[in-house]
Order: structure tokens, then C-alpha cells, then sequence
């Protein structure tokens, strides 16, 4: 027997759930690994107003409002105009993309939405926001450029078609 070698006998009985005794001796277990749930850089109280300036404003205007927030990669055009195409409804959808580790915000409308929000709305909203984001704080400079971005965007599309 070799020196440091280990001679200790498993009996099998003494395994727990999940383990199993291999022909070679050795014990083999598996075990549940439960990953994190994601974090939210927003509070209770900010994802509120988040989802009542959606609910708003896709009320309002009858359009459907969404928004994303995460990284868009390097193009991060296309990449909004993909998350745009799973909308329910793309042709009457408005999507807000923001990537702040990327500096960047896309504004993307469906065929229907652009003829109520032309460029020069999202334009306006977008200088809104990036206002917003100066103030230094950026989770609440994302709420608030958020909120008056979708006030403007429905003021501009004005009132659902009747």
C-alpha cells in the first residue's frame, strides 16, 4: 500500500440522499445548487412608479409601453429592435431600452406607434432622461428620466384613437 493512501471502508447504509458508492469505492453525491435570484437596483416603491407610468401611459395613448433595462451589446440598435419584435404587439409597441453601463438608450416604435411618436419625440424624452442621469444618483435619475420619458412620449402620441 502506497504511503497517504486511505483505506477507510464506506458502508453503504451510511450514505445520505443523493449519494452513491462507485465501483472504485470512491463516495459520489449529488447536490441541489439553488442559484441567486436576481437583483433589482430599484426599491418596491420605484418599481411602482415605474409600472404606473407604463400603465399610463400605454392607457392614455393606447399603444403598449415597455421598457428594458440591461446591457444591448455592440449594436445595441439591433439588439432593441429584436427585444421590440417579441412585443406583443410590435406594430402598435413602444420600447424604451436603457444600458447606463453602456452609456446608451434606444427608443424603437412599431410601424403603427411611429406615426403618433416620430424621432423628434423620442428625441426630446431621450434628452429627458440623459438630464435625469447627470443628477448623479442613477437608479433614481432612472425612475425619474423613466416616468417624465413616458409623459412626454404619451403627451406627443396624445390621446388612443377612439
Amino acid at each position: 500500500m502506497a504511503t497517504g493512501e486511505l483505506t477507510k471502508r464506506v458502508d453503504e447504509s451510511e450514505l445520505g440522499y443523493g449519494e452513491g458508492l462507485t465501483s472504485s469505492g470512491r463516495v459520489s453525491a449529488a447536490k441541489m445548487y439553488e442559484p441567486a435570484a436576481p437583483t433589482s437596483p430599484f426599491n418596491t416603491r420605484q418599481l411602482a412608479r415605474l409600472d404606473e407610468a407604463l400603465t399610463f401611459a400605454s392607457r392614455e395613448t393606447g399603444l403598449d409601453f415597455s421598457l428594458y433595462l440591461g446591457e444591448l451589446g455592440e449594436d445595441s440598435r439591433s439588439a432593441a429592435e429584436k427585444l421590440h419584435a417579441t412585443t406583443n404587439d410590435p406594430a402598435n409597441s413602444v420600447l424604451i431600452a436603457v444600458s447606463p453601463g453602456e452609456r446608451v438608450i434606444e427608443i424603437v416604435t412599431g410601424k403603427a406607434a411611429y406615426v403618433r411618436l416620430p424621432d423628434r419625440g423620442a428625441k426630446l424624452a431621450i434628452a429627458s432622461m440623459v438630464a435625469s442621469f447627470k443628477e448623479g444618483d442613477l437608479v433614481r435619475g432612472l425612475v425619474n428620466g423613466l416616468v417624465n420619458a413616458l409623459r412626454m412620449l404619451s403627451d406627443q402620441a396624445g390621446p388612443a384613437p377612439r
